[in-house]
């Protein structure tokens, strides 16, 4: 386990009155999941899976806050939009916050998630799909594909690396609904 590893949200977690359920602890108001967070499932393989669903949910409801609870503080990534970034505020920033209000629709094909790992190591990956938008707003189909790392540290997956990219052809850049 590295030292200070944990996300932010989960230190604001032990540091605020905690709330845990049988889906996983809520610090604050969380859309309607359908996986636990956090992610402590001990097989790698059913981790990658609820990784993954959990991602497409939270890519999906614009939640930023929650999905950062999934990531570890010093994830490394690639994206659509940003080439590499180091550090979970550089990925919100250069990443998310330029994307995921620019899209709907976004959903990650869980039938094709494949992984494997051990105890402390998973990687998987997947194919998802979205809806972009071109300049004039007009909607066009924009799939892609992913693969994440995941480390488990005290007991939690988080990942520590994700690549997203567009399949070839599909436009780079999405300007949102108008």
């Amino acid at each position: 386990m590295k030292e200070g590893s944990l996300s932010r949200l989960q230190k604001r977690c032990a540091d605020e009155r905690i709330i845990r359920t049988n889906c996983g602890i809520l610090c604050h108001p969380m859309p309607n999941l359908s996986c636990a967070i956090p992610i402590t499932e001990p097989d790698p393989e059913s981790a990658v899976l609820q990784w993954f669903t959990l991602l497409g949910e939270l890519c999906a409801a614009i939640d930023y806050d929650t999905a950062e609870s999934i990531f570890a503080d010093d994830v490394v990534s690639f994206g659509t939009r940003a080439d590499i970034v180091t550090g979970l505020d550089n990925l919100r920033r250069n990443q998310w916050e330029g994307i995921w209000g620019n899209i709907t629709e976004f959903k990650v094909a869980t039938e094709s998630v494949q992984g494997s790992g051990n105890q402390e190591v998973a990687w998987g990956v997947a194919i998802w799909t979205s809806t972009g938008f071109d300049e004039d707003h007009k909607p066009f189909h924009r799939p892609g594909r992913a693969t994440v790392t995941l480390e488990r540290r005290d007991g939690t997956w988080l990942a520590t690396h994700t690549h997203f990219s567009l399949n070839p052809g599909t436009p780079s850049k999405t300007y949102g609904r108008g």
